[in-house]
Parts: structure tokens; sequence; C-alpha cells
């Protein structure tokens, strides 16, 4: 995620925070990137330099109006439009998320298993993550056969390796050296 991307981020969830309408504006802002990045007309006006900056907003203005979008997240992409940063939307509601987040105690956790877990199993790896962590998790689950079983869990830029597959490789690693 660029530094700019990060400082606009920041703008917006200072905002949001201060209108405590946090859900509201990620909703909105969701929902404005989501129809940007599947329409390419849309994509296209907003981010050609040929268009001025008045076209762009009142294409803004006239699918805020359409779409009921808060009045912060309308005036944030015309503040994106007299930047010339509307070609970064999608890194900025990314970064928005993480910062929203991170301000209200969240991480986000990969986690990535041999196998489905079970609804205890999720239960009880929340709990652990939430103690060791000291925040809430928000947990995103994907499935990988190569771990062979166990788990691995990514938050941030730490990871914990409980697979299987990596406890085999700390054992060849030790058998080779012996």
């Amino acid at each position: 995620m660029s530094a700019l991307a990060q400082r606009y981020a920041a703008a917006l969830a200072d905002a949001a925070f201060a209108r405590k309408e946090v859900d509201a504006i990620r909703r909105d802002l969701g929902e404005f990137v989501g129809m940007l990045e599947n329409s390419p007309e849309l994509r296209n006006v907003l981010t050609t330099p040929a268009i001025g900056p008045g076209a762009k907003k009142a294409v803004i203005g006239e699918l805020a109006q359409k779409m009921a979008l808060d009045v912060e997240v309308r005036n944030f992409l015309f503040v994106l439009v007299d930047h010339g940063r509307t070609g970064i939307l999608s890194e900025i509601r990314q970064a928005f998320e993480t910062e929203s987040n991170a301000r209200m105690g969240i991480v986000d956790a990969a986690v990535t298993s041999a196998r489905e877990l079970s609804a205890e199993e999720k239960s009880q790896l929340t709990k652990t993550l939430e103690h060791v962590t000291g925040k809430k998790v928000q947990m995103q689950y994907q499935l990988d056969a190569s771990l062979i079983g166990g788990t691995t869990v990514r938050i941030g830029s730490t990871i914990y390796d409980g697979s299987v597959r990596e406890q085999l490789e700390r054992l060849g690693t030790r058998l080779e050296t012996q």
C-alpha cells in the first residue's frame, strides 16, 4: 500500500471518526469502489486526464445522489478528483479499512489450513489469537492441502506456523545438522 493512499485513508478516517459514521462511510466507499471496479466506462471517465474535474464531479455527484452516498464520501471523492487521485481509489479503500480497523483495535488474520475447520476450532482459534494480540481479530479462512495438517496464521507481518509441513521441514533441518 502506498504512503499516498495511506495519507488519504487517514484523512477520511479522521472525518469518519469525528462524525462517528465509520460504518456508513466504510459501506458507501466500498459500494462506490465496487461500482468503479465493475464499470470500465466509469473507471475511464474518472481516470482519464482528458476529462476535466468539473465533468468528473458532475458524474460523481449524480451517482452519489442515486446511491444515497454519505456526504463525506461524496466530498472525499471530489477531493480525489481535484488532486488527480481517482486512479488509486481501490488502494485508498483498502488503506481506509486497515486504518479504521486499527483505530477500533481490530486486526485481520489470514488463516490457512489443510482442511476445513469446524465452528468449534474457529471459535477457539479466534479466542486464542485475541488473547495473544490483545485485540479483536477478524478471521479470513482459506484451504491449502500442501500444509498436510495444522494451520498457519498471518496477522500483519507476523506469521504463526503450526503446519505439519513446517514441522517436518524443521525436523529435516535438525537431522541434517546432526
